[in-house]
């Protein structure tokens, strides 16, 4: 079912200790990993995933680091995790590679069932913001 990668757990808990300081407030990703117990070299890429999406923001020198460039409220979590991701949550493999992914697909019974709930699924994401996993 439905599993989240490690690189958006990662990015969401970044987001969610930023989210619990005052905006302006900066981070640095070791002071992060360290922090959450997560391999630094993987947490500074998806925080340069989230630089790139406008997530949040790099700041350069001695005090430099990371900081928020949105209100968690403006935060949808579905924007997160494309920015992450590069694709949204999926319930099943045929939902993001298509008919060619299974041979059933034809033939399936649960494959609109299963469209139901991965649109439930991605209005569930789409309302939910990083203000609301804090």
């Amino acid at each position: 079912m439905l599993q989240l990668s490690k690189k958006v757990e990662y990015g969401l808990i970044a987001l969610r200790h930023m989210a619990m300081k005052p905006i302006g407030h900066v981070f640095t990703a070791k002071e992060l990993a360290n922090e959450y117990d997560m391999p630094y070299e993987l947490l500074a890429k998806v925080l340069q995933k989230l630089v790139k999406g406008g997530v949040i923001r790099s700041l350069q020198g001695v005090k430099g680091g990371y900081s928020l460039a949105k209100r968690p409220e403006e935060l949808p979590v579905s924007f997160v995790i494309r920015v992450i991701d590069e694709s949204k949550p999926m319930v099943t493999e045929c939902y993001t590679d298509g008919p060619d992914s299974c041979y059933l697909f034809g033939n399936c019974t649960i494959r609109r069932p299963l469209g139901k709930l991965q649109r439930n699924l991605n209005v569930l994401f789409d309302k939910m913001t990083v203000q609301e996993i804090i």
